[in-house]
């Protein structure tokens, strides 16, 4: 009986601690479990994991937002440890270059790359690379976005994203539907969604009532521009197909109408009038966050980690990333389900979402295509290839030719000069130098920037002829190619040994070392060309910057 009972007890031990497993499997193991299990028996021909120069290269260009330099290319291959990959996770996310490189991507996503208007492009980027250096929750962040109104100076860098639309219905609505529900509602203004049978007016106008009653009022003494608001004014709608006419109150999708409170004697804080902005005590627009962010709205949190899976995987769940209904569903519903619910109930950590998506084997695929079974399913037995951004390219140039270091040289040199005590490895010290090299370099990506955006939202390029032209002839490119610069062609010429000079130009580049073919190859182009040693490297660094593999995160 003694024995029973122990058997029992053991069963139920170990069946506990299976319990106990599953419950705290790790969301970069759920990601790969879940995948594997949808690829049935075609997982066996998923891609080998990258190598090192592979992984180190493209972590670097999604977590920094550049190449990494060869000597840290070169550290991480060398590393012996284990862990080495989570370490070198670790390490970037908590460098300023991971602020800045979000600060990029979610500035592109949030404002298209809209002119200014009101609210200086600058405040808000550093707005944005101070919420990513403090891990700031991304419902926290949306919040304050939609919430803002532009009166108070420590918030209206955060008021751009309504105050630079001048919270106009048509681009307002469009903008808060696309960006934060994945829904783009334009064609639901004057009917029903032609198209798209989940997209209603009324989801259109519900979106809409949150700022019917907000309108845009100019200081008459500082002349400075913000929101006021006020306690009338309703949404009404005909739809141009049937004339039917509708009304509705504020509402997100689907979820309830908010429904105004019952009325006060005197309802206003602050009365509008010529000299005075209106403050209503309950403001319809101040509804929009709190709705947008609630745990009701699946919507929400679905939409963004489908972008944020969409910028480290290449692909969404769902493209593109603001056409969710039930006719483009997610290629795997219950994971996006799975990771959407676990990034809320980890309070909306961008760095831990970031963190176990990175860490996955599924990210960490070789990208080589892996031609089988139904062309058409999205199975993820290799990493996609992902065109750099026109920042990551700017940013990517300058570190292959040698200017970021350069700079960071000289940014060292003047920290040193300002501070005897200076510590470079602190990350205050991290800091500083992040932001001394990024004043120094910003006209070159402004510029770089400018050449390679396709078009005010573009976060991404397509090769043209204007890019080729760009390197080819563009100044900036042969200074950086040019002697006497200190720069990578300088470095590359202290070497009279061809397999050691096309060896450095490569992991300069590509951050991996030339193929037998390759080096075979150079070695050729450099003997036929000899008799300018500088003017043959000068073109083969150029050809190497030129090429797609340049151009691409594979």
């Amino acid at each position: 009986m003694q024995i029973t009972c122990r058997i029992i007890l053991l069963i139920v031990a170990i069946l506990s601690s299976a319990v106990a497993s599953a419950q705290t499997q790790s969301l970069r193991h759920i990601i790969d479990d879940s995948l594997r299990s949808t690829q049935g028996e075609l997982s066996v021909n998923s891609a080998p994991l990258v190598d090192d120069y592979g992984f180190v290269r493209r972590v670097y260009l999604d977590l920094t937002g550049r190449i990494p330099s060869t000597a840290q290319l070169i550290e991480f291959v060398n590393d012996q440890h284990a862990d080495k990959r989570e370490l070198l996770v670790d390490k970037l996310l908590a460098s300023p270059e991971y602020a800045r490189t979000m600060q990029y991507a979610f500035d592109v996503m949030f404002m298209e790359r809209l002119p200014k208007k009101h609210i200086s492009p600058e405040a808000f980027q550093k707005y944005l690379k101070d919420a990513f250096a403090t891990n700031k929750p991304y419902d926290a962040l949306v919040k304050e976005m939609l919430s803002a109104d532009g009166a108070n100076p420590e918030q209206r860098p955060a008021s751009r994203f309504l105050l630079d639309r001048e919270i106009k219905r048509e681009e307002t609505v469009r903008a808060i539907g696309r960006v934060f529900l994945g829904r783009d509602l334009q064609c639901a203004q004057c009917h029903d969604h032609p198209n798209v049978d989940d997209y209603l007016q009324q989801h259109y106008f519900g979106v809409a009532a949150f700022l019917q009653r907000s309108y845009l009022f100019t200081d008459p003494k500082s002349k400075v521009v913000s929101i006021g608001d006020k306690v009338e004014g309703d949404v009404k709608f005909t739809s141009v197909f049937t004339g039917e006419e509708s009304q509705t109150q504020p509402r997100i999708l689907d979820l309830s109408e908010i429904k105004d409170p019952d009325a006060e004697e005197e309802p206003y804080e602050v009365k509008p009038d010529s000299k005075n902005r209106g403050v209503p005590k309950y403001t319809r627009r101040l509804q929009l966050a709190p709705a947008m962010i609630s745990s009701e709205n699946s919507a929400f949190r679905q939409n963004i980690v489908n972008r944020i899976w969409a910028m480290y995987m290449g692909q969404g769940f769902v493209e593109p990333l603001d056409m969710f209904h039930e006719e483009n569903a997610p290629t795997h519903p219950e994971l996006l389900t799975s990771i959407a619910d676990d990034f809320m109930a980890h309070k909306y950590d961008v760095k831990y979402l970031v963190k176990e998506l990175v860490l996955t084997k599924t990210y960490q695929l070789e990208s080589e295509v892996v031609q089988v079974g139904d062309a058409g399913r999205v199975l993820y037995l290799n990493a996609s290839i992902k065109p750099l951004s026109p920042e990551q390219f700017a940013w990517s140039l300058m570190q292959a030719v040698g200017v970021v270091d350069q700079t960071r040289r000289t940014a060292l040199e003047a920290a040193k000069q300002e501070n005897a005590d200076f510590d470079e490895s602190s990350l205050s010290g991290q800091t500083l130098l992040e932001e001394k090299i990024h004043t120094a370099l910003k006209p070159k990506v402004n510029l770089i920037v400018k050449v390679f955006a396709a078009s005010n939202a573009a976060s991404r390029f397509d090769a043209s002829a204007n890019h080729a032209l760009y390197l080819l002839n563009g100044p900036e490119v042969a200074e950086w190619l040019s002697m006497g610069k200190e720069l990578l062609l300088d470095s590359l010429l202290k070497t009279d040994n061809d397999k050691e000079m096309i060896e450095q130009s490569y992991l300069a580049c590509y951050s991996r070392l030339p193929s037998a073919e390759e080096l075979k190859l150079a070695s050729e182009f450099i003997s036929q060309h000899g008799a300018s040693r500088e003017e043959v490297l000068r073109e083969l660094v150029r050809t190497l910057l030129c090429s797609a593999e340049f151009r691409f995160n594979k």
